[in-house]
């Protein structure tokens, strides 16, 4: 499973002009689904993400995590994180998950995360989105559950 975290000050997504999520300050979650990936790895970046210190104390260093804010989170699916272009000019996709097995995966990475007690919007699944993020810092992070669980 990978992300890609952009702390913000607001975030939105529009599908076909209507507004399917808003946040404020928090994070957007751009979510990819690996072919591979279990409950087990929703488990550990939802943690992961929960607990990362990347908001600002009271004397501007990073001490604060998103549940010590109390974040909203955005999460938008985005198959694209699989994208394999190590040959030609198109990316192959063959490592993002299929749609049996994404869709409940994301949609219990959303749980796991409401779960947490985060407010959590999100985009549609397979919807053509216009996602807008105010990057606040910029912070943005990336994150894949291989890389966590190496040691």
């Amino acid at each position: 499973m990978r992300a890609i975290l952009q702390r913000v000050t607001h975030g939105k997504v529009t599908v076909e002009n209507e507004v399917t999520g808003e946040i404020g300050n928090g994070f957007v979650v751009l979510l990819g689904v690996g072919a591979n990936d279990s409950a087990a790895e929703v488990e550990l970046l939802a943690s992961k993400i929960a607990n990362l210190r990347v908001f600002a104390d009271g004397e501007g260093k990073f001490n604060l995590s998103a549940l010590d804010v109390k974040a909203e989170m955005l999460v938008v699916s985005q198959f694209t994180l699989f994208a394999d272009c190590r040959k030609g000019r198109r990316p192959s996709f063959t490592d993002a998950a299929r749609p049996e097995l994404a869709v409940p995966l994301y949609e219990l990475f959303v749980e796991r995360l409401r779960a947490m007690g985060f407010i959590v919007a999100t985009g549609v699944f397979q919807a053509d989105m216009l996602v807008e993020i105010h990057n606040s810092g910029p912070v943005t992070i990336w994150l894949d559950t291989d890389e966590l669980t190496k040691r």
